[in-house]
């Protein structure tokens, strides 16, 4: 006989109890295509005319910061003059001069070894670092008319990469050697006012006149994450799974999904993939030999999709409540050399209804480049996947990586060491990689811990750095405020 339903039952009608809903608070952002290359892409140019380009372009920012600072110098009474080229410095004499500086360093990379190695020889394994323990490093300081090596404890005072650019002063000795006294690198660029680019664009859309722009007034936070690492196993799952929970409120408390609910937008600053892991071939039982189908050119049997339909998947359950950026990353599908190209669309056949139509900026989904750089709630942000501060961890001794990219800004170059160490495209016309405003937000991805801080530059500038950790190793996500611009971090942890 069936009873009337209590209370504390399970078996009961629907209630008429309503339950508040939680809006996701949106945000203002405004890509740039600094970085984007053409479709009709040219190799047969020479690198050398980045050189070129880099050291017109910031020669005379740092003779006009040397100036200022070098004027009326003396030594033994001796006044420092400048001089325009390395081949007019002159023995004995006190002088200082600009050039761009290139770090001689037997165990950097060689193409004569690589092309050795392709022949005959096993390859050998990568380096930690590109220092000598014998000491055998040299720095120099080129120009279009020569070259001549830097010595002196002066060096000491900034940290040196192949491919920046600083003012040195001093004397040449004896043995035709620069013994540096001081030197001067060009510090960080003018930085825009917040909302300064979205007035401009406002105005001109505007015809000239200037209105109230509306929407400013919501400020919530920006997600920052990278090296997710996703290969399609088992073992990256569970981590990913209470990622994407957490971004949609599933897996929190009412209060927490207020909290969540404030999350403008989820950045991924690269590596979204795990090193490419083709699926073994097995080998016919009774021939021996390997069962291969090739098409286009590849070999189809041993492609593995899992990787890019769990991350689309990934996407496809976000976008409908969290828009996305996508940096590339160096085990990421696009291209090796920087700048990397947007990962191609036909990746995410679920997730790409959600890109903006060709020829628009924006969107709810952006594959953007590596380097990236967009204004997000008026504020100027540039980040990279990693590669730039990884090479650059090469050059010197310790592993500060916070003071590595404080050196990128300093130097006003986002990828100095291309393209010595670091592949990049041949430019010919202009160096995107120079940086001409500096951003309030640099973060780096995939950097081995979480780190922060804030540099100031001598115009008033305030830049936020953040090195963001590889999230399949600690789990941590980054969330920064986009009014305050401070950084709380996240860690997402499966209990063993």
């Amino acid at each position: 006989m069936a009873t009337g339903i209590g209370t504390e039952s399970l078996l009961r009608g629907p209630s008429d109890e309503e339950y508040p809903s939680v809006n996701r608070t949106p945000c203002l952002y405004n890509p740039l295509r600094a970085f984007e290359l053409e479709k009709q892409k040219q190799y047969q140019q020479q690198y050398a005319d980045i050189y070129f380009l880099r050291l017109t372009k910031l020669k005379p920012v740092v003779e006009e910061i040397a100036q200022e600072a070098w004027e009326g110098f003396k030594i033994a009474g001796e006044a420092a003059r400048r001089v325009d080229r390395v081949l007019d410095v002159r023995q004995g004499e006190l002088c200082w001069v600009t050039g761009t500086v290139y770090m001689d360093m037997p165990l950097k990379p060689n193409i004569l070894d690589d092309i050795m190695r392709d022949q005959w020889i096993s390859e050998s394994p990568r380096r930690q670092k590109y220092i000598s323990p014998e000491s055998n490093d040299q720095v120099m300081l080129e120009d279009e008319s020569g070259r001549v090596r830097l010595i002196g404890t002066g060096l000491g005072q900034s940290m040196l990469v192949t491919g920046c650019i600083i003012a040195v002063m001093g004397t040449e000795n004896a043995n035709g050697d620069f013994e540096v006294v001081d030197l001067k690198v060009p510090d960080l660029a003018r930085q825009p006012q917040r909302w300064e680019r979205d007035d401009i664009d406002l105005t001109k859309a505007n015809a000239g006149q200037k209105v109230k722009a509306s929407g400013r007034e919501q400020v919530g936070k920006v997600a920052i994450v990278s090296g997710l690492g996703i290969s399609g196993d088992e073992v990256d799952s569970l981590t990913v799974d209470l990622l994407m929970e957490y971004l949609l409120g599933e897996a929190t408390s009412p209060g927490t999904q207020a909290e969540v609910g404030g999350i403008s937008r989820l950045i991924i600053a690269g590596n979204s993939l795990a090193e490419a892991a083709p699926l073994p071939v097995h080998e016919d039982d009774t021939t021996g030999t390997r069962k291969t189908s090739k098409k286009y050119g590849y070999d189809s049997s041993a492609y593995n999709p899992a990787p890019t339909m769990r991350l689309d998947n990934l996407f496809a359950s976000l976008l409908p409540t969290l828009p996305i950026t996508l940096i590339p990353g160096q085990s990421d599908p696009a291209n090796v050399a920087l700048p990397q190209q947007p990962i191609h669309s036909a990746m995410f056949p679920r997730s790409r209804a959600y890109a903006a139509p060709p020829g628009e900026l924006g969107g709810w989904f952006d594959s953007g480049t590596n380097p990236w750089v967009a204004d997000v709630q008026g504020w100027r942000m540039l980040g990279t996947g990693g590669q730039p501060v990884d090479d650059i961890y090469k050059y010197v001794d310790g592993d500060d990586r916070l003071e590595m990219m404080e050196g990128i800004l300093r130097w006003r170059i986002c990828a100095p060491t291309a393209p010595d160490t670091l592949w990049c495209y041949p430019f010919q016309d202009k160096d995107p990689f120079v940086i001409e405003e500096s951003p309030h937000v640099f973060f780096v991805g995939n950097q081995p811990r979480f780190d922060t801080m804030v540099i100031d530059g001598n115009a008033g500038q305030q830049v936020r750095l953040i090195a963001v950790p590889k999230f399949r190793e600690t789990g941590e996500v980054v969330l920064l405020d986009l009014e305050t611009l401070d950084v709380e971090l996240l860690h997402i942890e499966v209990p063993a």
